[in-house]
């Protein structure tokens, strides 16, 4: 009988993790695409599962499609790790022709199909410095909303507002807002990055104004600070907002 390794997942697995795996054997996000028609493009997934009344593992590619799972037999694979056999159904698939490298859009922004992978996957809320974040306030007893408006005729969505002491917070990544410590500049389409990175800039500064026009506190956290120190520096600012030492 194949051992564990050879199939089964680490337990304990973020989603984040099993996605990089799947990256990782893939050989990039953007070979993971399963084209499915109409220039469109469905991220799938490699699962491995062991039969055990044939001793043999058998590779799937799973992925969605119009709100449902789909799923493709890929073929056995026979290697003493499951990355090896994750590798050995990727190239498989490749070859069979199951998935293919993502093309870029005429009106994409992206400069390559790896670039554009990446943006695709940046989430909107959510994040992983945001979840962080959010457990630390949690751990210190603030409650918060989260994702919301912090006045309701203004169309800008804070990351974690506390309603009752008019306090918004805004966990900005590093790139998009041009942080600067880590911000670099691209080296491709380097002026229209410029002109988009300038433009959150300015949006970020006309939603502070527009806050504190309304009596908000507006507390910015970079994506790198320590969750804890951030924390700690949003708990002071609503003891301080509600009177409290």
């Amino acid at each position: 009988m194949p051992p564990e390794r050879a199939w089964k997942p680490r337990a304990g697995m973020t989603r984040e993790s099993r996605v990089a795996e799947q990256d990782r054997a893939a050989g990039g996000r953007h070979t993971r695409a399963v084209d499915v028609g109409e220039g469109r493009y469905a991220r799938a997934s490699v699962a491995l599962r062991l039969y055990r009344s044939t001793r043999r593992i058998r590779a799937y590619l799973r992925w969605s499609q119009e709100g449902e799972t789909r799923e493709r037999y890929v073929g056995e694979v026979n290697a003493a790790t499951r990355a090896a056999n994750l590798a050995q159904a990727w190239a498989m698939a490749r070859a069979a022709g199951y998935v293919s490298i993502e093309t870029v859009p005429p009106n994409s922004w992206a400069s390559s199909p790896a670039s554009r992978a990446v943006m695709s996957a940046n989430k909107g809320r959510d994040t992983k410095p945001e979840r962080l974040l959010r457990s630390a306030l949690h751990r210190k007893g603030l409650r918060y909303r989260v994702s919301a408006r912090p006045i309701a005729d203004l169309r800008r969505t804070a990351d974690v507002v506390f309603t009752k002491t008019r306090v918004a917070v805004f966990v900005d990544g590093c790139f998009w807002h041009g942080c600067p410590e880590h911000h670099r500049p691209a080296t491709k389409r380097a002026e229209f990055w410029q002109e988009k990175i300038e433009g959150n800039r300015a949006r970020d500064a006309d939603t502070n104004a527009a806050l504190n026009a309304q009596g908000w506190t507006v507390v910015r956290v970079w994506e790198h600070e320590d969750p804890e120190m951030a924390a700690e520096r949003i708990n002071q600012v609503v003891r301080k907002r509600t009177g409290g030492a």
